[in-house]
């Protein structure tokens, strides 16, 4: 299509004649990647098909067009142990994250669509944080960490009854009763055809090429998995990307592991049934064992970065660089105590309703949220001159399951990013202030749920306001934390910014949450691995956490403490 004149009349045609979710990527992916269109405003899926988010009694509620209260607790009970995560799974927010970087990051299309900066290590990065933040808030209610889901052959022992309807098909997306267990896909209703054995096969592939460190592309030419590009090819193949190296031999393992899992009611269509919430990304992080699966394919693909070169002291130094003392600050808290609780929010669901409704139609939502705080590091400067740097901040539960202290090489993988940003360090003690809203890991709620029917009609003040949903949602940033006070561990660390740096102008839309996402068309904004500097296994020694320090890092313990109210804005 040549110009956005051309687009726009083959979307209008294309919506008449489509499936009206195949219309809907389709046309999110075009404006999207098109430089022509990039102050075009994409609609929330939320908006366009809330039936992905919001259970089918509050559809059929809408009809009435009265406001309509989601309950906290509505896809099981607490006779369930994994429903202590509901909150987590079914949050809103957290779906459409991953929805949109899935957008931004489609695994099919032409191959300038396809082929962005270091796409497969985000895939990794983004993944894998995840399941970080998945297994704190695991901790938080007094359940162990995700089991990988890797017996195949073995029953899935969690049950999930999504409570969701289609309305485009009318039909509903399809529970899974507990101990069901995977089979080979055989569906001429849909065409889907997969044997485990080809999980399998592709599997031990992959970790071949891991142990010998190299992968064959089609011509069987060896291509090394190199320390920094090595993550980037595994992360597409495994994937399983348009840019996979060899996909005859390395096979489609991520995404045929979503299909299998979302067809286990009816592996060969003989009941004709409609697909779990596994298999479309704006459901699929709901469902319990989407979160055994990644851990499988983080598993995977740790395997590789636990061969890669451990980062010696003067990789992780910085010198003349002294991190004196961290402390976090919260109005009308106690210092470094984070304060979570539930928050009701109310969202605008009308234009995705398959009926004419007269006005606006809202539902209100329960979801965690937390007290915006302040960072406060002090930093010495002895380098002999002004210096840049990068702080990075993580977080990690100060002890493990069991209650016992960590071992570094297990805490390492449960660490999750907080914020990441570059200071300008005068010569001597400087003091830095950073609010937590700031962060380059979260988009606000506001902007997730933003309505553009609102939009400003001029170009600038549009291109401003337009929607860049990718992005961890910013009332999750911290941990739900327990009731008696969570302890937890922040890791501060000024890095060179010398060894980050990426030479290029970052202005523009969406690069306010890179850290996950990246920034749209550019480069990653960061030289080093995602991740650094707990991407690796530790030095030689290095056993806990104090152990690993080095003068431009400080822990500081903090407590994360949930007060179960729920606080109602004012509208």
């Amino acid at each position: 299509v040549r110009n956005v004149e051309d687009l726009l009349a083959v979307a209008i045609y294309a919506r008449e004649h489509l499936n009206p979710q195949l219309f809907s990527y389709a046309y999110a992916v075009a404006l999207l990647h098109r430089p022509d269109t990039q102050k075009l405003p994409i609609p929330s899926v939320v908006h366009n098909f809330p039936d992905k988010f919001v259970e089918n009694r509050v559809i059929g509620r809408a009809r009435e067009e009265t406001p309509i209260e989601i309950p906290k607790d509505y896809t099981a009970s607490d006779l369930e142990d994994e429903h202590r995560l509901h909150y987590f799974r079914e949050d809103i927010g957290v779906n459409l994250h991953h929805w949109h970087w899935h957008q931004v990051y489609p695994n099919q299309g032409p191959k300038e669509v396809v082929n962005k900066n270091r796409r497969g290590e985000l895939f990794y990065y983004m993944h894998q944080q995840i399941i970080a933040r998945y297994n704190f808030d695991r901790l938080a209610n007094n359940l162990k960490r995700v089991e990988r889901l890797q017996e195949w052959n073995a029953p899935i022992k969690e049950a999930y009854f999504p409570k969701l309807d289609r309305l485009v098909s009318k039909r509903a997306y399809s529970g899974r009763v507990s101990e069901s267990k995977m089979q080979n896909l055989s569906r001429a209703v849909d065409g889907s055809f997969v044997d485990l054995q080809d999980l399998e096969r592709w599997r031990d592939a992959i970790l071949d090429a891991i142990h010998k460190g190299v992968v064959r592309d089609p011509k069987n030419k060896e291509i090394p998995l190199t320390e920094f590009e090595g993550i980037d090819i595994l992360g597409n193949i495994v994937e399983a990307s348009d840019i996979s190296i060899n996909k005859q031999l390395y096979g489609n393992l991520h995404n045929q592991g979503h299909n299998i899992i979302s067809l286990i009611h009816d592996p060969d269509g003989r009941h004709l049934e409609e697909s779990g919430v596994m298999g479309d990304v704006a459901t699929a992080m709901r469902d319990p064992v989407f979160y055994r699966w990644h851990a499988f394919i983080d598993s995977i693909l740790r395997k590789f970065k636990d061969t890669l070169p451990r980062y010696t002291e003067d990789k992780l130094n910085n010198p003349g660089i002294e991190v004196l003392d961290v402390n976090i600050k919260t109005d009308g808290a106690d210092p470094n105590v984070l304060n979570t609780f539930w928050q009701r929010s109310d969202v605008n669901i009308s234009k995705g309703l398959d009926f004419q409704a007269t006005g606006s139609v809202f539902v209100r939502i329960t979801h965690l949220q937390h007290k915006d705080f302040e960072y406060e590091i002090t930093v010495d400067n002895k380098s002999g001159g002004n210096k840049q740097g990068t702080c990075r901040i993580f977080l990690a539960p100060k002890n493990d399951e069991r209650g016992n202290p960590w071992q570094f090489r297990e805490q390492k993988n449960i660490f999750v990013e907080m914020d990441k940003f570059t200071v300008n360090l005068k010569q001597g003690t400087n003091t830095i202030l950073r609010r937590s809203p700031e962060t380059s890991v979260t988009i606000p709620f506001e902007r997730t749920y933003r309505d553009i029917s609102k939009a400003p009609e001029k170009g600038d003040e549009k291109a401003l306001f337009n929607f860049c949903g990718c992005g961890w949602p910013h009332n999750l940033l911290v941990p739900k934390g327990t009731s008696e006070g969570m302890p937890c561990e922040l890791f501060v660390m000024i890095s060179n910014y010398d060894d980050d740096k990426i030479d290029q102008n970052t202005e523009g839309e969406c690069n306010d949450a890179y850290s996950y996402c990246g920034i749209k068309d550019k480069l990653y904004p960061d030289r080093r691995s995602m991740g650094y500097p707990f991407d690796r296994q530790p030095r030689d020694g290095v056993k806990t956490l104090q152990e690993f320090l080095t003068p431009n890092m400080r822990v500081r313990e903090i407590t994360i403490k949930f007060e179960n109210r729920i606080f109602t804005p004012k509208a």
